[in-house]
């Protein structure tokens, strides 16, 4: 049913692995492939003062063993003199795991994937904040200069011709590694994809052009000038694929993240849990309620990865603390104990939420109430 299936996914937990300091977030799911390359597309122009571009990736759906693709996008930054980290695939415990994406005062590593537009595989080359207000470099950043007057011009010499690979590590990976300056960014502190980021992605994940195996890496819809708008003219599509695709034919069999990949069933971490999704959009021939349960799914969702995010950093937080006073054995377990409380808790908390939402969740004529 339905409901049963949507409180599979929220309890669904990642595997515990050992990561080095640069990796803020990462999402628990090990793929046995590797995502395609990069495709070719521009870059659409800036919707206004303050939006920052997130670059395109490709994503995975557990659903449809498949990866898929997630335009790049303007989006006003959360927090003036934040600056954007991409998320990025990287090989890890035999299989290609990703590194969720996060705003922060600085940009942290992402992999060394060069995503363009600024992103070139270290650091961001398109903007700068002065003063409050954010510039954008023309050179890189698709801006009305008619309307725009905060812009800037420093030439930065790129060939994103010659390397379109999306993850590190791993067969023909990139194999940058994260430099002092991005270790130190990512200890600062984080804000997770927003509202609008988390809804852009599952409006992506459910438009089946966007599946990799559909599209041969070479998406329909490459960027867009909003976050969610999928359509119009703010759409751009791809140019070309970064390189030809060719995946698994038993992709759909060999990978299945909910059964291979060991997970605690008694989470200790916030670390340890898989971002919340929200469910495949709904169609009760009724569509102004499915809009309004779709809007009610993905606005809980991002709250409940904020959460996620706070508790994971705070937990980070106490074990830096331990380490820095040299705790005892004893120290250690009493916060190890407290912080499994926490994080069950919270997923308990989670789990009730959703099934309460479920109870409005908008149903056929002749249909009864989603059990």
């Amino acid at each position: 049913m339905r409901t049963n299936r949507c409180i599979r996914c929220l309890l669904i937990l990642s595997a515990a692995l050992v990561m080095s300091a640069s990796a803020f977030a990462q999402i628990g799911i090990s793929v046995s492939f590797g995502p395609p390359a990069l495709p070719v597309y521009e870059q659409p122009i800036c919707p206004g003062d303050g939006y920052l571009w997130t670059p395109g990736y490709w994503a995975y759906d557990n659903d449809f063993g498949d990866y898929y693709w997630v335009p790049g996008t303007w989006v006003e930054a959360p927090e003036v003199g934040y600056l954007w980290t991409p998320g990025y695939w990287g090989w890890g415990g035999g299989g290609y795991l990703f590194h969720e994406g996060y705003w922060g005062p600085h940009v942290g590593y992402y992999g060394g994937i060069n995503y363009g537009f600024g992103f070139f595989g270290v650091g961001f080359q398109g903007g700068r904040w002065d003063g409050g207000r954010f510039f954008y470099n023309r050179s890189v950043s698709n801006v009305n200069v008619v309307n725009m007057h905060n812009v800037y011009n420093t030439t930065v010499i790129n060939d994103t011709t010659v390397n379109r690979v999306s993850y590190n590590g791993g067969e023909g990976g990139v194999t940058a590694r994260a430099t002092a300056e991005e270790e130190s960014a990512a200890q600062e502190r984080h804000v997770p994809p927003v509202a609008a980021q988390v809804q852009h992605v599952q409006a992506a994940r459910s438009n089946p052009e966007l599946r990799a195996s559909a599209n041969n890496g070479k998406p329909p819809i490459a960027a867009t000038v909003k976050p969610g708008e999928l359509k119009g003219e703010g759409a751009v599509p791809a140019k070309e694929a970064g390189a030809p695709y060719s995946p698994p034919a038993n992709r759909a069999a060999t990978q299945s993240p909910r059964q291979d990949v060991p997970r605690p069933s008694n989470p200790a971490h916030a670390s340890e849990l898989q971002p919340h999704q929200a469910p495949a959009a709904v169609d009760s021939g009724n569509p102004k309620a499915d809009q309004k349960y779709q809007q009610q799914q993905s606005t809980l969702v991002a709250k409940q990865n904020q959460e996620h995010q706070q508790l994971q950093q705070k937990q980070d937080q106490d074990h830096q603390r331990l380490t820095q006073q040299n705790a005892s054995d004893a120290q250690k377990q009493q916060t190890e104990q407290k912080h499994q409380q926490q994080t069950q808790q919270m997923e308990q908390r989670h789990t009730q939420q959703q099934q309460q939402l479920q109870q409005k969740q908008p149903v056929s004529r002749g249909q009864g109430k989603p059990r």
